[in-house]
């Protein structure tokens, strides 16, 4: 792979990585806002911008191949699901000062996909991949039986979008036609949402234009990651970008515990210790795997 498309695609998954891990700054600053309807405003207006980026892309070919097959419909309609309840949580997790929750979750996520790789694709997992499985199903099994707490935020998230990237693997889609489809069939929802309604933040005329503009700006937020993430994954081997996961959930964990404090209690204190050991064992068998290769 040529030098300057590698250090393209590095600039391009750290954008993409970066700009996840500091999206609770615009999500905390639009917690006025009742979390449904955040998430409103997030699938109207980033299907309006998918609709403009298709248009410049013509890649509106890929959206009419896709929904002439019933089956593929019906995945992406699961997707759109899957993605929504992650947003959903995600933003409400946010907005009640739940943030190192959302990090462990995203800390988690990949060796979720581990497991749904075993039990849905056939793979077979490495020694070091069960150790670090185990690692992390001790963390949490310690945070439920010592200290009587399920991290149901971080479980919901990492579950969520490990699913949706299952699904999302069994349709032959670009990030921008699929996004796309995925907020298609959520628009009506939204926007019949925003229109009944009784919060007063629905009426933008009530708004002060800042907040009109955070919100009108949901769909930067949501598309923007993605089409760098899309354009580091073409120039890019997928296991060179699984190593710039961890900044998203890092950034995340440091805005919590730093910007606004919240208590990293020893019941959280432990379960990160475990899911940090289990990436460090993860990772290593990753790079040995892939030097192997």
């Amino acid at each position: 792979m040529p030098e300057n498309a590698t250090r393209q695609g590095v600039l391009y998954a750290l954008a993409a990585y970066i700009i996840w891990g500091i999206a609770p700054i615009y999500f905390k600053s639009v917690s006025v806002v009742p979390p449904l309807e955040i998430l409103a405003h997030r699938v109207l207006w980033s299907c309006v911008l998918l609709v403009v980026l298709l248009f410049i892309s013509r890649q509106w070919h890929a959206v009419v191949a896709v929904l002439k097959h019933p089956k593929q419909r019906l995945i992406l309609i699961a997707t759109s699901l899957l993605v929504a309840c992650n947003w959903l949580i995600f933003i409400w997790s946010v907005a009640n000062n739940r943030m190192l929750d959302a990090s462990l979750g995203y800390y988690i996520n990949p060796l979720f996909n581990i497991v749904l790789g075993m039990l849905f694709l056939g793979e077979r997992f490495r020694r070091r991949q069960w150790l670090a499985i185990g690692l992390a199903g001790a963390g949490v099994a310690i945070q439920i039986i010592a200290f009587g707490s399920l991290p149901w935020i971080a479980l919901s998230l990492a579950s969520s979008f490990g699913l949706y990237g299952l699904l999302r693997k069994k349709v032959n889609l670009g990030a921008l036609p699929g996004l796309f489809i995925e907020t298609l069939w959520l628009f009506p929802v939204a926007v019949g949402f925003l229109l009944m309604s009784d919060s007063p933040s629905t009426t933008l005329s009530n708004n002060p234009w800042q907040l009109n503009g955070l919100l009108l700006s949901a769909g930067v937020v949501t598309t923007l990651p993605l089409l760098a993430f899309a354009a580091a994954a073409t120039r890019l081997r997928l296991s060179t970008i699984g190593f710039f996961q961890y900044i998203g959930p890092s950034m995340m964990f440091a805005l919590a515990v730093g910007i606004y404090d919240e208590p990293l209690v020893l019941s959280k204190m432990i379960t990160f210790g475990f899911i940090w050991c289990a990436l460090v064992v993860f990772s290593w068998d990753a790079y040995q795997h892939q030097r192997k290769a």
